[in-house]
This record gives C-alpha cells, structure tokens and sequence, in this order.
C-alpha cells in the first residue's frame, strides 16, 4: 500500500498518476518498468478515511454504503466482517494487476513465480484466498493475527481480516482534525487570519465551494463533472478516456464525472483532480471559475514529459464533457486575484500541518522481512 500512500509523501505519492507494479523507488523518484504503463487515476490520500461520515470509496464511488449494507464490485463476495466503507476498500488494490498483483510472467520480490497474476480478474476470491495463503505462511503474520482476531481460528482468517487491520491502521495513523479551522470552529477566534476568514466566506458564499466540498469533510461524497482534464492510459473499454461514475451507474449524468475529494489537508495532498492533472493548487481553485474556459486551455505543460502526450484535447470529446457538466460549474465564478489569494489562504487554513510529518509511523520492520524504505 505504502507504495503509491507512503508517508513520506503525505499519504499519496505526489505523483499526477501512479506507478504501480514493475517500479522501482518511491513517490516523484519512482521510475516506470520496462513495459508497464500508469495507474489510470491518481492516488488520493488516506487522511481522516477513518471518520464514520465516509459512504463512498474511490474516484468512482464504485464502493458505497447503503443503509447497513456495503456495495462494492464484488457484489455477495464481499465478506460480512467489513462494516466501513474503508476498510472495504483495502481489499481491492491487492486485486489489481497493474497496481499490485502483477501479470503472468512476473516474479514475486524472491524470484518465484507469480501464483496470483494466473487467477482471472474476475475472481477476486481466489485472489483474496492466494493473498492470504500468503501471509499466513509467514509466522510472524499468524501470531500478530492471532493477537488481533484471539476469538478466531487461524484456518477461519481470510483477507477480510488483514483489509480491516489495514483500515484500523489508517484510521489511527492519518487522522488529523487540528487546521486552524478546526480551532476557529472550536471556539478560537483568533485561530485563523483575516484573509482566511475573508477566504472562508468566499468559499461558502461567491466562490460556491460549498456546494460540493461541503460538511466535516469538505466533500459531499458525490459525483460532479467539472470537466476535469483527462490524461493517462485512460481507464476500461473507453480508454484512453476515462468516463469515471458513468461506468459504475449507467446513469448518463454521471459520463466524466467523478467523486468529490475531502479538500481537509489539501495543501499536502497534489497533484490534483482525478488524473492528477492540476500540478499547482492555484490552478485546480481557478479551474472551477471558469471550467469551459480552463478546459479548452488545458496542455498539460506541467505534466511530467511521458504524460503530456496522453491529454486528451480531441474538440468532440471536450464538447462531450461540457455536454454533461455539472449545473454547480456551469456559469463562470468572477473572482478576481484578491480573492482568489484569499481562497488559498483558507486551503492553508484547513490544512492540519501536523499531518506533513508521518515519518514516526513507519515500523523499523514488517514481518515478512521486505525491507522497509526510509
């Protein structure tokens, strides 16, 4: 996990798009393999997912909660001992070929085969089942799911129990609820600055962030097509497009709109948007006063050099995007440069900076004996 969500880089990689199996190295100095391309969507941060307002997972919200049921693309296979959303989203990345199962020929990290790239797609049971023969080949894994689950017989763990530690990890390491908003909330006036409070009111008020980054935290959790640049490998049958929730619900207003993100810590957490195209969190703010006018404007000049290719700048395929775009950022937002400076006042203000320095939660080792990077 730590892979693509280390702490040395904020949870995230600070990449626009990762770099999944095949890598070598961490974060911006982490270099492609021979042959592999990038993780389709960027790598959001984990901070505060433990917080018990989170309904949905993923840029698509392909794992929701219904009431007191979860769904997720593994429909009944999801396990019955997930009850969050969080902790039904650790089992999937392990699924994935390019992020980290690997394909048919690969080599595990001791040189033996790949078991696990032979299992089809599709059957995430038997991948979860080959994870966890796994881990519990190794001895210090059974005694520390000993410790963890003392009412369950080894023969009964499955992967469902590794996904719920990895979520109570989550939830205990990158929790941080102390921005100075947080204070200003709590009652200290003088917490933040005049320009951030003047921020603060531009974005609940003029500026209209509120609409959609709104409540504890600062996402409403839904779909939004804000004519998000597209760049990458693209994601499905459409590729290179991605066309985010519409693949998930069908629903015709959800076609290149994608979920929301928390904007707690979000100084910390760029690159921005779905395909990471924002390098500069300036730019992504000033992207939603005008999203027409930023989107046909987009070259991806900031990308890394491999990515500035792949923007997808097709004139039908942009006026498709507008086609479907959110009322929210249909008209432009007139801001000037005053305000938009007091708008990133308030980004910095409901950033928690405690959470720039995880260096504290990275163990000395891990069980299986891989080395750990530091």
């Amino acid at each position: 996990c730590a892979t693509c969500h280390h702490p040395f880089t904020m949870t995230s990689d600070l990449l626009s798009l990762p770099i999944g199996v095949g890598g070598v190295g961490l974060g911006p100095d982490r270099v492609m393999g021979e042959g592999r391309e990038r993780i389709p969507r960027n790598a959001p941060d984990t901070f505060n997912r433990g917080s018990s307002l989170w309904n949905t997972m993923f840029w698509d919200n392909r794992i929701s909660r219904d009431g007191d049921q979860l769904v997720s693309p593994a429909g009944d296979a999801l396990p019955a001992l997930l009850k969050t959303p969080l902790s039904a989203q650790a089992m999937f990345p392990p699924t994935s070929a390019a992020e980290m199962r690997g394909n048919p020929g690969d080599l595990d990290v001791f040189g033996a085969p790949n078991e696990l790239a032979l299992i089809a797609d599709s059957d995430v049971e038997s991948i979860w089942a080959g994870i966890t023969d796994r881990l519990l080949a190794i001895d210090k894994y059974v005694d520390l799911f000993r410790d963890a689950y003392p009412g369950t017989s080894i023969d009964d763990i499955g992967f469902e129990h590794a996904a719920r530690a990895i979520a109570a990890f989550e939830d205990e390491a990158f929790t941080f609820t102390d921005s100075e908003f947080d204070q200003y909330l709590r009652g200290d006036d003088n917490a933040m600055s005049e320009e951030a409070k003047r921020g603060a009111l531009l974005f609940y008020g003029k500026a209209g962030c509120a609409t959609c980054h709104s409540g504890t935290l600062l996402s409403d959790q839904k779909l939004h097509n804000i004519c998000s640049p597209q760049a990458g490998p693209g994601r499905g049958e459409v590729a290179p497009l991605d066309i985010g929730g519409f693949a998930v619900t069908g629903q015709d207003q959800d076609k290149f709109a994608f979920r929301t993100p928390s904007l707690r810590n979000v100084v910390l957490t760029g690159p921005w948007m779905h395909a990471g195209t924002f390098v500069d969190l300036e730019d992504a703010v000033r992207h939603h006063l005008d999203v027409q006018k930023s989107a046909m404007a987009y070259d991806g000049a900031d990308l890394a050099p491999e990515l500035r290719d792949t923007v997808v700048n097709d004139p039908a395929v942009l006026q498709d995007m507008l086609a479907h775009l959110d009322p929210a950022v249909r008209d432009p937002k007139d801001l000037n440069d005053d305000e938009v400076e007091a708008l990133m006042a308030f980004m910095l203000a409901i950033t928690d900076f405690n959470a720039a320095d995880l260096s504290g939660w990275i163990p000395v080792e891990v069980a299986s004996g891989l080395p750990v990077h530091d």
